[in-house]
């Protein structure tokens, strides 16, 4: 059978991350989200809003072959860490065209396995699942969730450089489209900073290169 694309669940943004023995929470990357398909047909990769990406990610792809299914769809985001271990966004659109071996498929949910549709499941079922699927050091990742008290995790994350935390509740079901299920809180760096440049790429927005003020050697 031939699985079909299904709309992502779009977290809804909050100021604080919720309390509360009902969540998870974990690490906003800051990726492209993406859902990985595996059925008869092989393995494709599609963007959020449902294009067909797959050939521009022929390493995943392979990668992809080491996933113990016959057939599933798995929610998550394509990142490039730099060196500190950090999601680098600029990074990710090099990789994309030059760099193939520096992209990895972070998973963070599981909406179909073996020929059954897992999105009535409580979230942590499918990321139980989820997580059984994944091999040790492969550039397909799982997300785990982070311990401890919300406010702490976030301001961890916070002194760490992290794009934010997406908080989902523990017994929900996945839902195409805006929910309150899933509530992501972003990190900001405030200061005074300057533009260092303008990066741009034939039929993709400019990109601004940002530093702090007297960084510049």
């Amino acid at each position: 059978m031939r699985l079909k694309f299904i709309p992502p669940l779009m977290p809804t943004l909050v100021e604080k991350p919720p309390e509360g023995e009902g969540w998870i929470h974990e690490v906003k990357f800051d990726g492209f989200r993406s859902q990985m398909i595996i059925d008869e047909a092989g393995t494709r990769i599609f963007t959020r809003n449902g294009m067909d990406w797959t050939a521009k990610y022929p390493d995943l792809v392979e990668t992809a072959k080491g996933l113990n299914v016959d057939s599933a769809i798995v929610d998550g985001e394509l990142i490039v860490p730099n060196e500190a271990g950090l999601a680098d966004f600029a990074a990710l659109r090099k990789a994309i065209t030059r760099r193939q071996h520096d992209l990895y498929f972070v998973a963070f949910d599981l909406l179909h396995l073996n020929g059954h549709d897992l999105c009535d499941l409580p979230l942590e079922h499918r990321r139980e699942l989820l997580a059984g699927l994944i091999p040790p050091g492969s550039r397909i990742q799982f997300s785990g969730s982070l311990p401890g008290e919300a406010k702490a995790i976030f301001h961890l994350l916070d002194q760490a450089g992290m794009e934010g935390m997406v908080s989902k509740r523990r017994d929900s079901k996945y839902r195409s489209g805006p929910s309150t299920n899933w509530l992501k809180a972003k990190c900001y760096a405030v200061g005074e900073f300057e533009l260092l440049g303008v990066e741009r790429e034939a039929g993709k927005p400019a990109f601004a290169l940002m530093g702090e003020i007297g960084t510049r050697k």
